[in-house]
């Protein structure tokens, strides 16, 4: 999901191959209706606005289009980047547009965990604007589905999925500020409790001591995918700043977990706490839809994607 210069809700549709606007007009919290703006992609999923133009973030591309925010209208498309890493276990791309205006990509892991032969493969890649400049900005997240920047600094946060079949409990998922030039150990080592754990697989005691452990871990197979730093104005003071991550929710573990919004609280900009804030998508081993993005809308209200039921949900403050 993402906001349009005139604040209206656009979402990506990856297994529709749309682009979609959600225009509320009357301000009553609902959208009026679903406008098509691109058709017939290839897994469309990152989106991103700058300067009258519209990036959408294919699973081997990046398109640009000249955005028209009042009709709601893309045009012109221009293949800035044509070469992404294509497919594979995590094949979405998501994008988010720097405060350098650059264009920062997260680009998943072809695996659940292998040595990677294209270097950008679990790595958030950076790019000019035109697509040009192509630098690895950091490496070793095995996906980081979710990337934002933290309002009114330079600092980029990302959520990261670890890897499968170590247990229920291992290795844990995390939110982190990423660094530039950052490694974070996928595939051969991982954190736990602040600690870098060698993988059993693929541990490598010299690139563990490289690798940098996250901010907040918190349980493994959670899925962590999007997140938001909350800067309404509609809920207390308290929330101002906090970050909001939506849990996709379990695949394989034995007790299911997941399937719901946490609450990070910061402290001088540093986390102080992890708590639940929205739940009731599992009842018991019973699903009734997994989060995926949630993002502050121009009402200041939280939007919250759901994959599996289709919707999107409007969480306010009264």
């Amino acid at each position: 999901m993402a906001l349009d210069p005139n604040g209206t809700l656009v979402v990506s549709i990856t297994r529709g191959g749309k682009v979609l606007a959600l225009p509320d007009r009357d301000g009553n919290g609902r959208a009026d209706t679903q406008v098509v703006i691109l058709d017939d992609l290839d897994s469309p999923h990152g989106l991103a606005f700058q300067q009258g133009f519209l990036y959408v973030a294919e699973t081997g591309r990046i398109l640009r289009y000249r955005y028209n925010p009042a009709t709601m209208i893309a045009a012109e498309q221009t293949i800035i980047v044509r070469n992404l890493p294509r497919g594979g276990g995590h094949f979405t791309r998501t994008l988010v547009v720097g405060p350098d205006e650059k264009l920062y990509v997260s680009v998943g892991s072809s695996c659940n965990v292998c040595e990677e032969r294209d270097k950008r493969r679990a790595s958030i890649v950076r790019y000019n604007p035109d697509g040009s400049g192509e630098v690895l900005f950091a490496t070793g997240l095995r996906n980081a589905v979710g990337i934002t920047f933290r309002p009114g600094t330079t600092e980029l946060w990302a959520t990261n999925n670890g890897r499968d079949w170590l247990g229920d409990d291992l290795p844990p998922e995390y939110v982190t500020e990423v660094k530039e030039g950052g490694f974070y150990g996928w595939p051969y080592c991982y954190s736990n409790q602040g600690k870098i754990v060698p993988d059993p697989d693929y541990g490598s005691p010299e690139r563990c001591q490289k690798a940098m452990a996250p901010n907040v871990e918190f349980q493994a197979h959670s899925a962590p995918l999007g997140l938001t730093f909350y800067q309404g104005d509609r809920f207390p003071p308290e929330y101002r700043g906090n970050i909001f991550v939506a849990l996709h929710g379990s695949w394989n573990r034995s007790v299911p977990t997941g399937y719901k919004l946490l609450r990070i609280v910061l402290k001088n900009g540093k986390p102080e706490r992890v708590e639940d804030f929205a739940w009731g998508w599992l009842e018991g081993r019973q699903r009734s839809g997994r989060p995926v993005d949630v993002l502050t809308g121009k009402d200041g209200a939280l939007y919250v994607s759901d994959d599996t039921a289709g919707q999107i949900y409007r969480i306010s403050y009264k």
